[in-house]
């Protein structure tokens, strides 16, 4: 009985740890909508970007957290003018999307993942529970970082280095 419980914590544990280097073809083959309101998939929206390191921050309009983040990304994007910052909203409405990235001034690469943050591919393979969050790929479309929830996270830095 003791080994049982054992093998179930040991499993279950390295479960919650799994760091994904790479997307799923399901995640990859997701659409969202650019500014232009034109379906695209992730892999597009990556190819876009190859060769260079990216920050991928998911957020939405209505969430005070992604707010309360965006002075540490901004000095990021300071630190760091040579990668792509891509915002992936998850607003469900284009006109609450379009209007945050004005009113916060949000520079970067911008698409949205209407289905919101509890519905689609990407959001699943990222077992999506919290916004905002932040992913970093290298320079040749590994994920170098998984999981971060704040901006000012040390792991963004050293990813990004």
């Amino acid at each position: 009985m003791k080994k049982t419980l054992l093998l179930f914590i040991i499993l279950m544990s390295s479960c919650t740890f799994e760091k994904p280097t790479e997307f799923s073809k399901l995640a990859l083959n997701d659409k969202a909508y650019t500014l232009s309101n034109e379906e695209i998939s992730i892999l597009e929206i990556l190819s876009k970007y190859k060769g260079k390191k990216i920050l991928i921050d998911l957020w939405a309009s209505w969430c005070g957290d992604c707010m309360k983040n965006l002075p540490s990304v901004k000095n990021l994007q300071k630190e760091f003018p040579e990668v792509v910052f891509l915002f992936l909203s998850v607003d469900k409405s284009k006109r609450a999307w379009k209007n945050g990235i004005t009113r916060f001034n949000i520079k970067g690469e911008h698409y949205n993942l209407r289905k919101g943050m509890k519905d689609g591919e990407f959001v699943d393979f990222l077992n999506l529970g919290w916004i905002p969050r932040y992913l970093v790929i290298d320079e040749k479309g590994k994920i170098k970082l998984f999981k971060a929830t704040r901006a000012s996270d040390p792991d963004i830095l050293g990813a990004l280095k």
